[in-house]
C-alpha cells in the first residue's frame, strides 16, 4: 500500500459475510418486522440526512458504530445514554438480529440501523454531525493482497474527520497487532486527529464507559488495544 491509500476515487466494494447460520423463528421475525422500521432511509438524489429527524425525540448528540458485530457494545451505550441518538451499521444479518432482540427487550428507542456497508450512509451524513464514532474489532484482513479491504484507509479517515464535530471522539479497538500499527499510522497522519494516549496504559485498558464485547472476550488474535482520538477544532 502507498502513503495515500484510497486515492481520489472511493472504493465501494463490500467484502465480508452477510449471512451465517439459519436464524431462529423469533430472530427471523425481527428481521422482517422490526428492522424495516428502524432502518435509516437515505434521501433521494444526493441530499444529506437530517440526523435529528431519525429519532422519536431530539438527540443531544449522534453516535455511530461501524460494524457492531452482535451489538453488545451499541446496546450497552444506548441503555446508558438514552439522550443520545445511535446509528449502528452492520451487514451481517445474524449480528443484526441479535441487536434487534436487545432493542426490543430493553426498549432502546433511540437506536437506528443501517444493514449494509457503512460508507454510503456516512457519505450522506452532514459535516460535523457526529459526536462519537466507534470502529471495534474490524476484520484485520491479514493477507497483504487484502489490505485494501481494511476499513481504515486514508480516504475513510478523512471521511471520519469530516463527520466528527469539533472535539468529537473516534474510538478504535483491535486485537490484531499489524492492524493496530496500520490504524495508528493512518489516523495519526491526518492532521484533524489528536491521539489522546498519554502512555501505554491508555491504550491497553478499556475506558470505564467502554464495555467488553463477545468477540473481545474470545481474544482471537491477541491482546486487545483501545485507541481514542479527538477531532481537533476546525480553523
Amino acid at each position: 500500500m502507498t502513503e495515500t491509500d484510497g486515492g481520489a476515487e472511493k472504493r465501494r466494494h463490500f467484502h465480508g459475510r452477510r449471512h451465517g447460520r439459519k436464524l431462529r423463528a423469533g430472530r427471523a421475525a425481527l428481521i422482517e418486522t422490526l428492522l424495516p422500521r428502524l432502518t435509516v432511509a437515505l434521501p433521494e438524489h444526493s441530499g444529506a440526512l437530517d440526523p435529528a429527524a431519525l429519532f422519536p425525540r431530539p438527540p443531544r448528540e449522534l453516535w455511530v458504530e461501524i460494524g457492531f458485530g452482535a451489538g453488545e457494545h451499541l446496546a450497552w451505550q444506548a441503555a446508558h445514554h438514552p439522550e443520545i441518538g445511535f446509528i449502528g451499521c452492520e451487514p451481517f444479518i445474524n449480528g443484526m438480529s441479535t441487536l434487534l432482540a436487545a432493542v426490543e427487550r430493553d426498549g432502546l428507542d433511540m437506536v437506528r440501523l443501517w444493514p449494509d456497508d457503512a460508507r454510503p450512509l456516512l457519505d450522506r451524513l452532514p459535516d460535523g454531525s457526529v459526536g462519537r464514532l466507534f470502529l471495534l474489532f474490524a476484520d484485520p484482513w491479514p493477507k497483504l493482497r487484502h489490505h485494501n479491504r481494511r476499513f481504515i484507509q486514508d480516504d475513510t479517515v478523512a471521511d471520519l474527520a469530516r463527520l466528527l464535530k469539533d472535539d468529537g471522539e473516534l474510538r478504535i479497538a483491535t486485537d490484531d497487532a499489524p492492524l493496530l500499527d496500520w490504524s495508528l499510522q493512518r489516523v495519526r497522519r491526518n492532521p484533524a486527529f489528536a491521539w489522546t494516549a498519554e502512555g501505554p496504559a491508555d491504550w491497553r485498558e478499556r475506558a470505564a464507559d467502554w464495555p467488553p464485547t463477545r468477540y473481545e472476550e474470545k481474544a482471537l488474535h491477541g491482546r486487545p488495544y483501545y485507541l481514542r482520538f479527538r477531532r481537533r477544532p476546525r480553523d
